[in-house]
Parts: structure tokens; sequence; C-alpha cells
């Protein structure tokens, strides 16, 4: 039994260290700070192939292991970059999306990933159009943040397990509107489907699920919707897919519900890096 899980650890360390040997680290200099990513090359990629941007949840790490989009990426061709975020007050690696205790912090990650884009698209040959963004929680919470910011950047978005602030709504004045998707479980209770107005988490206050959504396929002027339940995975959770269709230049915007699911990004009732490329796709120009 000890030379087994011997055996089996060792298979595990070696699959882990050569997904990072794939997706070697980088330094590139923002806002004064040295800034570190990983970045994954498919092997043949042609110039001008897509880039989709991975971001990590609060306090994790730019690990391509954990979000298994090297996989995703070698099969429909496009590159993937992970980059890391700095630590808050709490000594915690975070994005700056302004948490009331990221009150103090100065980093300008809107900044950071934007220099981060040019720089892979100069350096690699990326494409300069089709730019895409998906995180996880903290990671998702500034997708929402970016198509308040900056959407011109990027074709497309795909928080996953996000939240949109109160201030982000009420501060939003940019025009430009950018295709989102989203994917939530109904009993997430680090990121609560239903919202938090009261701020009892302490992350600040931000809205239900369905009304951040809904407010994106409002400005993307998505004259339809609808609404289909998909099939179970093999012990899965059940996924109700809405489907916001119809708006400004073909673009649509989506809610994947895992009804019952928690605060993950592997149980989500579906493939997740399948199903964030599926829409992605639909964006590539």
């Amino acid at each position: 039994m000890k030379y087994l899980l011997h055996t089996l650890s060792c298979l595990l360390l070696f699959a882990a260290g050569t997904c990072l040997a794939q997706t070697p680290g980088h330094t590139l200099r923002s806002g004064g700070i040295d800034r570190t990513y990983r970045l994954h090359l498919p092997e043949g990629l042609p110039d001008g192939a897509p880039l989709v941007i991975v971001l990590h949840g609060y306090g994790g790490q730019g690990d391509p292991e954990r979000f298994d989009m090297n996989r995703v990426a070698d099969r429909h061709g496009f590159a993937v970059c992970y980059p890391q975020g700095e630590r808050d007050g709490r000594g915690k690696t975070c994005w700056n999306v302004g948490y009331p205790f990221q009150a103090d912090m100065a980093v300008d990650d809107v900044r950071f990933l934007s220099e981060l884009i040019r720089h892979l698209q100069k350096k690699h040959g990326l494409s300069r159009r089709n730019v895409f963004c998906t995180g996880m929680s903290n990671g998702g919470d500034m997708c929402y943040l970016l198509a308040s910011r900056c959407p011109e950047t990027y074709a497309a978005l795909g928080p996953v397990a996000g939240f949109m602030s109160v201030e982000i709504l009420r501060s939003d004045r940019n025009p430009h509107p950018i295709p989102l998707f989203e994917i939530h479980g109904t009993e997430d209770r680090t990121t609560r489907w239903e919202g938090d107005l009261g701020n009892e988490g302490g992350w600040g206050a931000y809205v239900s699920v369905p009304t951040a959504v809904g407010y994106w396929a409002a400005k993307n002027k998505c004259l339809a919707e609808r609404v289909d339940t998909l099939p179970s995975r093999p012990g899965g959770l059940q996924v109700i897919a809405h489907r916001y269709t119809e708006g400004t230049d073909g673009n649509e915007v989506w809610l994947y519900e895992t009804v019952g699911g928690k605060h993950s990004w592997k149980e989500t009732g579906v493939d997740t890096g399948e199903e964030l490329w599926k829409f992605f796709s639909r964006y590539v120009r």
C-alpha cells in the first residue's frame, strides 16, 4: 500500500510539473512593480491566434493545473495566460476590484492586464482583436470591472462564480457593449446567487447574479431570451442555460445556473473550459 501511494504521489507531482513546464513563468514591469504571469502557447500556434486571460480567485495562484485551460487551448488553438495578482493589506493575492478592505491598495490591475495583453500581442504575434478574459471568484469580479472600465480591449468576458458590485453598476458610464457569460452555482455561499446588498460577507454590496447578467443583456440590447436545461453529465449537477440573444452586433449574454452548485470552477455541471471557449469562439473575428 505504501508503494502504491508513493507511486501515485510521484505521478501526480510529475503531471503537475509537466503542466508548469509547459506553462513557463515570465515577468512584466507595470506600475513600477514586477508582475508575473504564466503563458501556454500550443505547439504550432499560428500568427494572429486568439488569447484567453485566466484570473485566479482571492488568495489564489495563476496555476494552470487548477483551471485545466491548457487542454482546451491545445484542442482549439489559442494562447492562454495566467497572470498573478499582488498581495493586499491582508497578505492575500488578489485582483483590486474595490472591496472595502482594498481601499488603500494602489495596484491598478485594469492597467496591468491591458499592458500585459499588448505585450503578449507584440511579442508572440497574437490577435489584436480576439482577446478574451475569464476568472474565478475574485477573478470573476474582475471581469465585471473590465466590462465597465475597458470593454473595447476584450471580445468577450466569462466570469465564473463572480459578482458585480453595486459600485461598478452605479458608476458604469461606458457605452461599449460586450458579450458576457457567467457560470454560477445557486448554493454558492461565498459569492451568493441572491446577492448581498447589505454587505454581510464583507466583500462590499453586490447585486444578485440574475440582476448582474440582466444588466449586461440590457446593455447589449438583447431582444430575445431562451431557457434550456442542459443534458446532465454522469453524477453531475443540473444546469439551466439562460441565453439572451439578438443583441447589438449579434452579441449575446449567457448565464449557466448550476442548480445546487457551490463556489467552484470544476464542479459546475459542465466542462467549464470547453463551455467558455464555446461562447468565446462565437466572437472570434
